[in-house]
């Protein structure tokens, strides 16, 4: 691949990044708003308060009521899952396109590693942080927010630090963000919207 299709594709790549990141973080801060505005219905129930909620966007009067039940058809259900996987594929593609498939990712004064082997822990590490954030959150240690914040902030602290042991500084911190980015996305996939179902 010549350096001019590898920077376009990477240009490419980052808008669409940008942009389902940007459509995943405004879902959820739709809907995080959405259900405190029903949450606050609720509290002011016997103050005379509706079961709806009211938003005007482009010129349009939406009503919103939450519903207990699915009433309709799974086919009418629109799932907001699609930002998240196409937010983690243009983010693993970018993590190859210039870390895993260039020169970025092994610095030879920080470790003395190949390419291969530095990709093959790059993967591992992607793996094995949503297993070890999964077995620590359905652990006893995830039924207290207090200590599983301690857990997460050590166990990403001993990540950075292990990334920095073996990788450029910038390939660590952004191996980092792609752990992130998985423990964020498999949890959209295979916690949260099986159990919806």
């Amino acid at each position: 691949m010549t350096s001019s299709i590898r920077e376009w594709l990477n240009l490419v790549v980052r808008w669409v990044h940008v942009f389902a990141a940007i459509m995943w973080v405004g879902q959820t801060y739709y809907f995080t708003w959405l259900d405190g505005q029903f949450s606050r219905l609720s509290k002011n129930a016997g103050e005379g308060a509706g079961s709806s909620v009211w938003m005007v966007h482009s010129g349009g009067f939406y009503t919103v009521d939450k519903q207990k039940s699915l009433k309709v058809g799974p086919e009418q259900v629109h799932w907001f899952r699609w930002e998240a996987l196409m937010t983690w594929l243009s983010g693993m593609v970018l993590l190859f396109l210039v870390y895993y498939l260039s020169s970025g990712l092994i610095d030879p004064d920080i470790a003395a590693i190949s390419q291969a082997r530095g990709i093959a822990i790059g993967l591992g590490v992607l793996a094995g942080g949503w297993v070890i954030y999964d077995l620590g959150v359905r652990s006893p240690l995830g039924r207290s927010e207090a200590a599983f914040a301690v857990f997460s902030l050590v166990m990403i602290a001993a990540l950075a630090w292990g990334l920095m042991q073996l990788f450029s500084g910038r390939a660590a911190y952004i191996q980092v963000g792609a752990v992130f980015g998985t423990i964020m996305t498999a949890n959209v996939w295979l916690r949260i919207l099986p159990f919806q179902r």
